[in-house]
């Protein structure tokens, strides 16, 4: 087990920003970089599969954990619960794999209160239209949803300043390079270079 621990990421977006294609791109580019699979009471969507989209669990059950405090973080979104397991988070952290959470603005402002170290980062639409634009060719949603939606990105936008970077997906390859950019300034800290670089440094300073 590597004595460098991992760094935990949260990102943040209003739905139709592109967060979740950014996010599995930057995960198929990355070695030791991984996804926490959130649980939430939302209905699976066409093509959703459970413990790989989510872990898709009733209301009970989700009230039952967050008794027992096995949540880092949760937030009620769109009248469905959300929650991450901090066991599982903090045993990926101890292996040194760094972990990325997909979380509303609420779920980052917890997950900063508990864990300060974890860096997180905002992604913004280039404008509303594209976000609008975004939203109706999924094709997923009825109009007065999608409106809803659009009424909700602008408070959830917002919340970006409590973010330690910001990314606008203008371009997906530009924004999934600054992504990258951001893991790696992160991968550099002094206290993480300090085990993998630790025969480089009795060399040059003995």
């Amino acid at each position: 087990m590597s004595s460098s621990k991992g760094t935990l990421f949260t990102v943040s977006a209003p739905s139709g920003a592109g967060k979740t294609s950014l996010v599995e791109a930057l995960v198929q580019r990355n070695n030791s970089l991984c996804v926490s699979i959130s649980h939430t009471t939302r209905p699976r969507r066409p093509g959703e599969e459970n413990g790989v989209n989510y872990h898709f669990v009733s209301d009970a059950v989700f009230v039952a954990m967050l008794e027992q405090s096995q949540f880092l973080e949760h937030a009620l979104v769109f009248e469905n619960r959300y929650g991450t397991s901090q066991v599982w988070v903090e045993e990926q952290l101890a292996r040194g794999v760094d972990v990325i959470l997909e979380i509303d603005w609420q779920g980052a402002a917890q997950v900063k209160r508990q864990m300060p170290q974890s860096c997180a980062i905002f992604i913004l639409p280039p404008s509303r239209e594209a976000l609008a634009q975004r939203l109706t060719s999924r094709g997923q949603d009825e109009a007065n949803v999608i409106q809803y939606r659009l009424a909700e990105a602008v408070d959830e936008m917002s919340h970006y300043i409590e973010s330690d970077y910001l990314v606008v997906n203008r371009d997906f390859d530009l924004a999934l390079n600054e992504l990258s950019g951001i893991i790696l300034s992160q991968r550099l800290r002094t206290e993480r270079q300090l085990e993998p670089l630790d025969g480089l440094l009795q060399e040059l300073l003995n």
